[in-house]
């Protein structure tokens, strides 16, 4: 406990050493898609945050399916997994959404976000050896209480926005404690997105009434990490987990 609350605080001091900007008119992406929720953009070559609703922001929530991109990487290193293209055979239950009902592979199952496959690699991967991963990592709070393949959803583990963005600058750096090879096969599988000067990686998330879409974005020769977080009312407000971040990048002149 003594050394999360170390690490916390080293990474309070880290973020506010650096320059930070509120950016209140921002709001306006969350009035206009009718939700309540918070940002953080990291800009790497300014080495500047900047974030709206930052109260938000520093609370910890669920990370849901955002949790799939740490998973790929242990299931990637405990060999539970090979690659990227290996099949995970479906156990044939019918599920809600048709993309899931079938075989999946890593890379297709963090597309559709097939929350079964993930679970299934969980199971795999085991309790002994998640938790030491999550703690090398310090993911959000560490806590993966609550089932081995369901913790992340409705358990133990929280992770705030700000964290995410700690997170996957990390991963971007090559900081995390993987192997190169499955840090590469992870930021492949990640990207959303492609344009001429552009490329957009990221994952959504959705537990209980938590909303998320957290990754990086490259453009114009520079590197912008995000966390949104919204409050998810109503079955429509999950669109707004995208569409403000694309919003506000494009707003940013940045997706061309």
């Amino acid at each position: 406990m003594k050394s999360i609350i170390l690490f916390l605080l080293l990474i309070s001091a880290e973020i506010f050493s650096q320059p930070i900007q509120d950016n209140n008119e921002w709001k306006i992406f969350y009035d206009n898609h009718k939700v309540t929720g918070c940002i953080v953009i990291y800009e790497l070559n300014e080495n500047k945050y900047v974030i709206y609703n930052k109260e938000r922001c520093d609370q910890r929530f669920l990370p849901a399916s955002t949790f799939k991109i740490l998973n790929s990487l242990i299931a990637l290193e405990t060999g539970v997994i090979k690659d990227e293209n290996e099949i995970i055979p479906w156990d044939s239950v019918a599920r809600q959404f048709d993309k899931w009902n079938s075989d999946q592979t890593l890379r297709t199952a963090i597309k559709y976000s097939a929350v079964w496959a993930y679970q299934e690699l969980a199971r795999r991967i085991g309790q002994e050896r998640m938790q030491h991963f999550v703690d090398t990592v310090r993911y959000g709070n560490s806590n993966i209480g609550g089932g081995i393949d369901h913790f992340w959803l409705d358990g133990a583990l929280q992770i705030s926005p700000i964290e995410q963005v700690e997170f996957l600058k990390r991963l971007y750096s090559d900081s995390l404690p993987f192997s190169k090879r499955n840090l590469d096969i992870v930021k492949d599988i990640m990207i959303n997105d492609k344009g001429v000067n552009y490329i957009l990686r990221g994952k959504t998330g959705w537990a209980g009434s938590t909303g998320w879409y957290a990754g990086y974005l490259e453009a114009n020769n520079d590197t912008y990490f995000f966390a949104n977080n919204i409050e998810i009312v109503n079955d429509e407000d999950a669109a707004a987990r995208i569409g403000i971040v694309r919003e506000i990048f494009n707003n940013m002149d940045l997706l061309k």
